[in-house]
């Protein structure tokens, strides 16, 4: 989300229309790209309202960023998210985003995430599932807690995209 905003014209409809969605978002912020989950989940539920303030780049970034978000990040993994991935990484370089090396690790990455990325919890930072698997009689060991570290480790580049 972060790079779709920073690429978006800020004198544009597009940016003009998260400003009035946000009105108690500080402009800093809003250049910054900075929202929250919900944030992102109320513009995906007025999606329709958000695209027709979009140029045609703009809403297939957007579009492309949506399905990643539906069909990647939450309890369901869809069978072409690799090709969903690379659609939004393509289309958020043709509409000028910043191609950092956080984009270019999930590009590289893909396929060393979860299975489910929908059982971690956000306020854990961790997969309940490995958590269950790895925990026995409420004593973890050391080869668990460095598990879980990793798990955290990868949710959190996996939580800039949410």
């Amino acid at each position: 989300m972060t790079q779709f905003v920073k690429a978006l014209d800020k004198n544009g409809q597009c940016f003009k229309f998260l400003s009035q969605k946000f009105p108690g978002l500080s402009t800093e912020k809003l250049k910054a790209g900075i929202f929250d989950g919900p944030q992102i989940r109320q513009l995906i539920k007025s999606s329709k309202d958000f695209e027709a303030s979009m140029t045609e780049i703009e809403k297939l970034g957007w579009k492309s960023f949506v399905a990643v978000i539906q069909n990647f990040f939450g309890n369901f993994k869809a069978n072409n998210y690799k090709q969903l991935v690379e659609e939004m990484l393509l289309n958020f370089k043709n509409l000028g985003c910043n191609m950092s090396l956080k984009v270019h690790y999930l590009s590289s990455h893909i396929d060393h995430f979860e299975h489910n990325l929908g059982d971690f919890s956000e306020e854990q930072g961790v997969s309940q599932g490995l958590v269950s698997k790895i925990v026995k009689e409420g004593q973890a060991t050391e080869e668990a807690g460095t598990k879980i570290r990793q798990a955290s480790r990868e949710y959190e580049k996996v939580d800039l995209f949410m």
